[in-house]
């Protein structure tokens, strides 16, 4: 059942909410003044903060605006503007000017700052920045330099008389050019994913130039911050800040990002308490920001940076994400923007001289900020409505233009006057970029290339390769652990995931090669290395090394220090996903799969690729040629696709042979034309092989039993590896239906059985 509830029936009730809560809390106030800093009061403007920012923000998203400014205009509602200019007495008593009580919820406010830019960092996506570094570079560029250009000579020609301190007209200009100069990517990233454009060309264009944007602004704006501190132009104080900041971000995108990898890895895997690693990302912000303040700059590049490491973690879980997003959306974000609301009178804009100079910023801004990014568009060969488009999403600045005002204002070289235009400023251009870009995007037509990209990259969000995040492989130094290792470093290097090596042999002398005198951590750690190298040989390849973001696949060792059935649930718990088990026996000496396989697919909770080698294996550095039986069934396709995965990845071939199943002969055989179930099934196997880009060869099985005819082409083919979907059939023993146990006790090729 859907529940409708109407913006205009919103409003009224909204009203008395807010009024109740201010009243309430101004009469508590009154009641419990005292010289010092009173916590009831402090948590009754977090919540009155908080409530009027949700619901004026929930106002916001249902008129198609971001939601932050009902925040900002809650905050302002709130401030000398409106509250205080109706109830002058109950809002100095809500929000009095004492600097211990002020100081209470700003120390929440510059929390949330560093939480903000943690979040935009994470949600910074580096990857396609770099994809269309050129383009977006060019775009970005240009829509920076015009506008700061015009910001910073706005603040040399503007009267000493509105400079708090015309000394430092300097730092004054810098500050009004970062922010009349920079987009904010999180207004623009979700208008753009609002209208459906975030693969389209231009949406990406769009927000990789916010991105470039942002990155550069928060590095502008720490070294703007260091000659804020420090007063004067000092050529060794800015030195030592430019310097410091490239050093930062040096280390940080290079041994950094893999120190921030390990950290949040050993905390997952080793911390047993709830919620760990979100303590981990918390003091990871925290290090950072305090580094970036010992340099000299402003503590948001640190957390903006860390955000950015985060982020690129290949086990960050969407949860994780999750719960962090949360803290600061129902959190700090509303105390943040409706302080600074708090912050702006725009009563000020009744004089004249103020009011002009608004008015002139935010065409400075608009147009500075448009005709930048369009000129860089057509400079970079984009067409006239592509350029519109691109003008007008980059006219965005909320969030990024708030904090720039807000560290503005902290240090003194903004003072009310100006950091109430350039809120004004922020809320204007961020209220307009909205429906002009709506507008803009809504005549661009589609191009028949980025139409078939388009049509690849949906293929690619509904894989149901995308659903996972981290490998597991348990081996036991077998033939069929090396095939299992290689499998899955060539998958992991494709897929751009981590793996931990489990050694599943209890005592030394228990494995079955030449390694089984060694103690398990040995083993395991040789069997890691031939992870890494089969990975490092893939990632060599040209189509492989285009589509990964960050060029390594981290191969940790997870030590058995227990039962190997709470080993394994316990590592699905820490975001394992997949299982490779190469480990042998892979029968029984009664038939059927052995115990040990049973007992770990039982206690693992994610998807299982059993690993089985048998002859015709060949060596690491030969190809593989991969045999795929189809039925029709989703299981058989998503095997198919697994299978693609491995063939790109080692430039090895591949073939689909079509076989009926016999737990579908019954209802299949009730249908008139069967052969358009292999149509179908071989339509998408096409559809997986232009993905992946790769030559499919297709047979139709003339068999009456699978099973046979899939070996018999196997052998006719000198296929070496079959790679089958499969599903549990119900029972206490381990089974997957006949065709795969069938398969699992003759084949004399090497097979993978996937569980889907």
């Amino acid at each position: 059942m859907k529940i409708k509830v109407n913006s205009g029936r919103l409003s009224l009730w909204v009203l008395p909410i807010v009024g109740t809560f201010v009243t309430c809390g101004a009469a508590f106030a009154a009641d419990g003044k005292s010289p010092g800093p009173s916590e009831a009061l402090f948590l009754i403007q977090i919540i009155v903060l908080v409530v009027v920012g949700r619901l004026l923000g929930e106002a916001m998203v249902r008129i198609g605006q971001p939601s932050i400014m009902g925040q900002i205009i809650g905050g302002i509602l709130l401030g000398p503007s409106v509250f205080g200019l109706v109830f002058p007495e109950a809002q100095s008593t809500l929000f009095p000017n004492g600097e211990a009580q002020k100081a209470m919820a700003d120390a929440v406010a510059q929390l949330g700052i560093l939480f903000l830019l943690l979040l935009a960092g994470m949600e910074t996506d580096l990857g396609l920045a770099l994809r269309l570094r050129r383009a977006a570079a060019g775009v970005s560029l240009s829509g920076i330099v015009v506008p700061f250009a015009l910001g910073f000579a706005l603040g040399e020609v503007i009267p000493a008389g509105l400079l708090p301190d015309p000394d430092a007209r300097l730092v004054t200009s810098l500050f009004l050019g970062t922010a009349l100069s920079i987009s904010s990517v999180k207004i623009v990233a979700s208008v753009v994913r609002e209208m459906d454009f975030m693969r389209r060309n231009v949406g990406q264009l769009i927000v990789a130039s916010a991105i470039i944007d942002d990155t550069i602004g928060w590095v502008i704006i720490a070294v703007t911050f260091s000659l804020a501190t420090s007063g004067t132009v000092d050529v060794a104080i800015l030195a030592k800040s430019v310097i410091g900041t490239i050093a930062f971000m040096a280390f940080s995108f290079t041994i950094g990002r893999r120190i921030v990898f390990e950290i949040i890895r050993w905390v997952n895997d080793t911390f047993k308490s709830d919620l760990p690693v979100l303590s981990a990302i918390i003091a990871i912000m925290g290090g950072m920001a305090i580094i970036t303040n010992l340099i000299g700059v402003h503590t948001v590049l640190g957390a903006f940076v860390a955000g950015i490491l985060v982020g690129q973690s290949p086990i960050l879980t969407s949860q994780i994400e999750g719960q962090l997003r949360a803290l600061t959306t129902a959190l700090f974000m509303p105390v943040f923007f409706g302080l600074t609301g708090l912050h702006t009178d725009l009563g000020l804009l009744a004089e004249p001289s103020i009011l002009l100079l608004a008015v002139g910023l935010i065409l400075i801004a608009s147009l500075g900020k448009f005709g930048g990014a369009f000129v860089g568009a057509k400079m970079g060969g984009f067409s006239n409505p592509e350029a519109i488009a691109l003008g007008c999403g980059m006219n965005a600045r909320g969030s990024t233009e708030v904090i720039v005002a807000s560290i503005g204002l902290s240090v003194g070289v903004l003072d009310e006057r100006l950091f109430s235009v350039i809120v004004a400023m922020a809320v204007v251009t961020t209220m307009a970029m909205p429906p002009t870009l709506r507008w803009a995007l809504a005549r661009l037509p589609i191009r028949e290339d980025e139409e078939d990209r388009l049509r690849l990259e949906s293929f690619e969000e509904k894989s149901f390769l995308s659903n996972f995040e981290r490998i597991l492989l348990a081996v036991d130094h077998s033939a069929s652990s090396d095939l299992a290792a290689r499998i899955a470093g060539h998958f992991a290097a494709v897929r751009k995931m981590p793996i931990t090596v489990l050694d599943v042999v209890d005592e030394p002398g228990d494995g079955r090669d030449d390694l089984a005198g060694r103690m398990p951590d040995s083993r395991a750690k040789e069997v890691s290395e031939r992870v890494q190298s089969t990975a490092d040989a893939t990632l060599q390849m040209d189509d492989v090394k285009q589509a990964s973001a960050d060029g390594e696949v981290h191969v940790t060792i997870r030590p058995r220090d227990g039962e190997l059935d709470d080993i394994l649930s316990e590592t699905a718990d820490k975001g394992h996903d997949m299982m490779f088990v190469g480990v042998e026996p892979s029968t029984a000496e009664g038939g059927g799969y052995g115990g040990r396989h049973t007992a770990m697919v039982d206690a693992f909770s994610g998807t299982t690729a059993i690993v089985s080698a048998r002859g015709h294996l060949p060596d690491a550095d030969s190809q593989l040629r991969i045999l795929v039986p189809v039925s029709g069934t989703e299981r058989s396709l998503n095997a198919a696709e697994f299978a693609f995965v491995i063939a790109k990845a080692t430039g090895g071939s591949i073939a689909a042979v079509y076989f009926k199943d016999p737990a579908q002969a019954a209802s299949l055989s009730r249908v008139s034309d069967t052969s358009g179930v292999q149509q179908s099934a071989f339509a998408q196997l096409d559809q997986i092989a232009e993905f992946y880009g790769l030559p499919l060869e297709k047979v139709t099985s003339q068999q009456g039993s699978p099973e046979l005819a899939i070996l018999k082409h196997a052998r006719r083919g000198r296929f070496n590896l079959i790679i089958l979907g499969v599903n549990r059939r119900a029972g206490a023993d381990l089974s997957y239906g006949t065709v795969a146990d069938t398969l699992l006790e003759t084949a004399d090729r090497s097979v993978v059985f996937i569980e889907i």
